[in-house]
């Protein structure tokens, strides 16, 4: 019984980051508890386009990027938020509201979410994943480089993915927020800044109120 207690306050202890596995940013990646994570962000190819052939010769490279670089995984998410939630709560709220122009308001915010859907509809990005584990600086910086080369020299358009980029990835991938970059590196960081700053100004106020009472410039 006192285990299970420990364990349970064990858990509720840990923070997200522990949850879904993650350390920190690294300079090239994201640290997690299986080891560094670099992200490469590919152009996508209309394939609608492209003959037949020219299909062919995509996978064919394609099949020598996974040859070259056999542990690389391959991604394919949504490159701007989803609706759907936020539409089922309108529909939810349309059929228990009987004002009309209430009514006519949600309908408004409907039609205005279905727009955006359309527009967004095809948006998906596509990331190649290469997982490094046990490996130093300098050796890490290289293998960013080399599989970054052998991705490019097989015709796709990509580039290295930097901490804002994989910040806003991991925010659309856990359904967050469409502004990742802008979430802190460590959970809770900017109720600490905060905090602090509250501090400073408040010791800064007492340290004014105390020169005013003994007739000193607080400067």
């Amino acid at each position: 019984m006192a285990k299970n207690e420990k364990r349970q306050k064990k858990r509720k202890g840990r923070s997200v980051q522990d949850l879904i596995g993650i350390k920190t940013f690294t300079k090239y990646g994201l640290a997690t508890n299986k080891g560094e994570l670099l992200f490469y962000l590919v152009a996508p190819t209309n394939i609608s386009v492209l003959s037949h052939v020219n299909i062919e010769i995509k996978i064919r490279h394609l099949m020598m990027v996974l040859s070259a670089v056999p542990d690389i995984e391959v991604t394919c998410t949504d490159s701007s938020e989803c609706f759907d939630d936020n539409k089922s709560y309108l529909q939810e709220r349309l059929s228990e509201e009987h004002n009309p122009k209430v009514r006519k308001i949600i309908k408004k915010d409907i039609d205005f979410l279905d727009h955006i859907q359309m527009e967004m509809a095809t948006a998906r990005q596509f990331l190649f994943i290469a997982r490094l584990k046990n490996t130093k600086d300098k050796q890490t910086f290289e293998a960013a480089n080399r599989i970054e080369k052998v991705i490019s020299e097989q015709g796709f358009e990509v580039r290295r993915m930097q901490k804002a980029d994989i910040k806003r990835f991991l925010a659309l991938y856990f359904d967050a927020s469409m502004n990742g970059e802008q979430i802190p590196d460590t959970d809770g960081e900017q109720f600490s800044i905060l905090t602090r700053t509250v501090k400073i100004y408040d010791k800064e106020k007492a340290k004014g109120a105390y020169a005013r009472t003994n007739g000193r410039n607080p400067h």
